[in-house]
């Protein structure tokens, strides 16, 4: 178990994890925020995208409450080319995240908050990161709410960044740092 927080723990993603991540990943509900409901992730897509990587600095994870598997969080050292867009130095330690709940049961119980805030005392504390970066679409209302409350700041709207369900969207470019 790489974290956990009261009835919220986060382990890595293993192969046997690939079924339930592919069930959120085919949910139009969950691929209106994540993905988008134009690219659905078969259990294949799953195991060549998923599935954590021991030999990379990446930390993809599977979310779980009273132990049962609810979301998806992947942590990652944010590589040149990103921290320029982001108007960081190439010297920092920049770490970007991305997470959903899978499970819309969940949804609006605040465990997202939760989640964010105990992934940003692990980026900090463990990978010893000085910001955390995060781009949620303009229009992921939730999210950016989730991710202020947690001390995330909007920095600047990236234009057209994500290409989401065949059109270019924009983004926030969000910034956590400590103080």
């Amino acid at each position: 178990m790489l974290f956990q927080k009261e009835n919220l723990s986060v382990r890595y993603v293993i192969k046997n994890d690939a079924p339930i991540i592919s069930k959120w990943l085919t949910n139009p509900e969950v691929l209106q925020y994540y993905e988008g409901r134009d690219n659905p992730q078969s259990v294949e897509k799953v195991l060549d995208h998923f599935i954590h990587n021991p030999n990379s600095n990446e930390k993809r994870c599977l979310i779980e409450f009273d132990a049962v598997p609810i979301g998806y969080i992947q942590m990652y050292p944010v590589d040149s080319e990103w921290k320029a867009l982001y108007g960081y130095e190439e010297s920092q330690n920049i770490w970007g995240m991305d997470q959903f709940i899978g499970e819309p049961a969940y949804w609006g119980k605040g465990i997202g908050t939760t989640l964010v805030q105990v992934a940003i005392t692990y980026i900090v504390e463990k990978m010893g990161a000085e910001a955390i970066a995060i781009d949620p679409r303009v229009n992921n209302e939730r999210a950016i709410k989730c991710y202020e409350k947690c001390g995330f700041k909007k920095v600047k709207i990236l234009k057209e960044h994500e290409l989401h369900e065949g059109k270019l969207e924009d983004c926030w470019m969000m910034g956590y740092k400590q103080l």
